[in-house]
């Protein structure tokens, strides 16, 4: 069962890592230029300060799951390694696969409010709605931003196996003792 795991977690990695680095460069690539009143203007991701940040905490969430996913190949490279069952690792690993799926979640909803007011304007601040005159450019943020909550899952299910490598180390009898080997 605990090979079974391993290999579903890696695998979840690995699906993670493509689906971050696809959000990464769906947004990051997204521009759209239009000529308004002989003027030509561009909507790109660097004018919404959300959408740079997305770019940033899914790159970073990318390459913190790749290090984890070598660290397993490593520790299996490794057999007999201490790697698996050292609690301070498993502490460890538990405390920032949870970091990293709120800071993908939280970085993945502030852009999604962004882009809504960007879809429908405000009027008390004087921002126009943009995807009137750049629909390419919505269409494509908009399935960035579905990728990015699709990662962001992924990733919440590698925290829960996470979580479940943490917590099989201790007893279910009495708080916080590890089991007798």
């Amino acid at each position: 069962m605990e090979l079974g795991i391993q290999k579903m977690e890696a695998f979840l990695r690995l699906s993670a890592i493509l689906v971050l680095v696809l959000t990464a460069c769906l947004v990051s690539f997204n521009h759209q230029t239009k000529v308004i009143f002989y003027v030509e203007k561009k909507a790109s991701f660097k004018d919404l300060r959300a959408l740079i940040g997305l770019v940033y905490i899914t790159s970073l969430a990318a390459a913190y799951n790749l290090l984890q996913l070598s660290c397993y190949s490593f520790s299996a490279w490794c057999k007999g390694s201490p790697l698996k069952s050292h609690r301070y690792l498993a502490w460890f690993r538990y405390v920032l696969d949870q970091a990293a799926v709120y800071a993908v979640f939280a970085g993945n909803l502030v852009a999604l409010e962004h882009s809504l007011l960007v879809v429908t304007g405000q009027k008390n601040f004087q921002w126009l709605k943009w995807c009137d005159k750049y629909t390419r450019f919505c269409f494509q943020i908009g399935g960035s931003l579905l990728c990015g909550v699709v990662s962001s899952l992924m990733m919440a299910f590698i925290a829960s196996i996470s979580a479940f490598n943490l917590f099989r180390l201790y007893s279910p009898k009495k708080f916080l003792l590890l089991k007798a080997k």
